[in-house]
């Protein structure tokens, strides 16, 4: 996951800074529970990079609260009655064989490791805690942004996207009534689009150490298709992350165009939070 040898996908499918309903935040649209869960053009390499994670870092990419078990447990169940429906995964009662070939071991006592190994989606459970607010309980987190889990566990939306200069009262209060309104079988996805100039996929980073300013085009093109799911038996809200880190040469003549017209830089003044 070095830079001397990113791991990258050919082209990005989605452009959301040239739509409008994306543009303006949060940039929620709907979406079919049978397009939840992607393997693109980098599967392969990315699962090979998660299974190296999750062997090797444990405690930095996965927490689950006492609370949360349950919920954790009915979302591995979930992703694996969807992984069932399809024709590029394997699910026996044991163990999946996943579109690489590799064969991973079901361990429902892990069942948030479990799924780090299984898809390329990283996964956040949310949960009501005090006031009744969603509280992040725990995580499977291979790719974080610029952020680290460890300081997020616990937290309610707001302390969370603290850092965050766009999540202002308004944006919170939307988010927030989205999270109440969400209901089972019923996703809901958004995207997201900075600039890096580390391709690397595992970028922790602490809040008191915001990431550099990238003010203009960069080498690579960071993006996250996130996704919301509330599970039907726990009520959990799930926040999934399937990142695409793409070269900037790799996007299209439309949608460089689109970045003139709707440029994702940031302030030069103003150090960029997460990614």
């Amino acid at each position: 996951m070095s830079a001397a040898d990113p791991i990258l996908q050919s082209h990005l499918p989605h452009t959301p800074w040239a739509e409008p309903a994306m543009r303006r935040l949060p940039g929620i649209q709907p979406l079919e529970m049978a397009d939840w869960l992607v393997v693109d053009d980098a599967h392969a390499g990315q699962m090979a990079a998660r299974d190296r994670l999750i062997a090797t870092r444990p405690a930095e990419v996965h927490a689950l609260t006492e609370g949360a078990r349950a919920a954790a447990g009915e979302l591995l169940d979930t992703v694996l009655a969807l992984l069932a429906g399809r024709g590029d995964f394997a699910v026996g009662g044991d163990a999946v064989i996943r579109p690489d070939g590799v064969r991973v071991p079901l361990d429902r006592a892990a069942p948030l490791l479990t799924l780090g190994r299984l898809v390329q989606e990283d996964f956040c459970l949310l949960q009501p805690g005090a006031g009744g607010l969603p509280v992040l309980t725990g995580a499977i987190l291979c790719f974080p942004a610029s952020w680290m889990l460890a300081e997020k566990l616990g937290r309610p939306l707001g302390p969370i996207h603290a850092p965050v200069p766009q999540y202002d009262a308004a944006l919170a209060a939307r988010v927030e009534r989205l999270f109440v309104g969400l209901r089972p079988g019923r996703a809901l996805w958004r995207a997201n689009a900075h600039y890096y100039t580390d391709p690397a996929l595992f970028q922790p980073r602490p809040e008191s150490a915001p990431r550099a300013k990238v003010k203009g085009p960069a080498p690579f093109l960071r993006s996250e298709r996130q996704v919301l799911v509330r599970l039907p038996v726990s009520g959990a809200v799930i926040f999934s992350i399937h990142t695409w880190v793409v070269a900037f040469d790799s996007l299209t003549d439309s949608q460089r165009a689109a970045l003139d017209a709707h440029p994702i830089g940031y302030d030069p003044a103003r150090p960029i939070p997460g990614g």
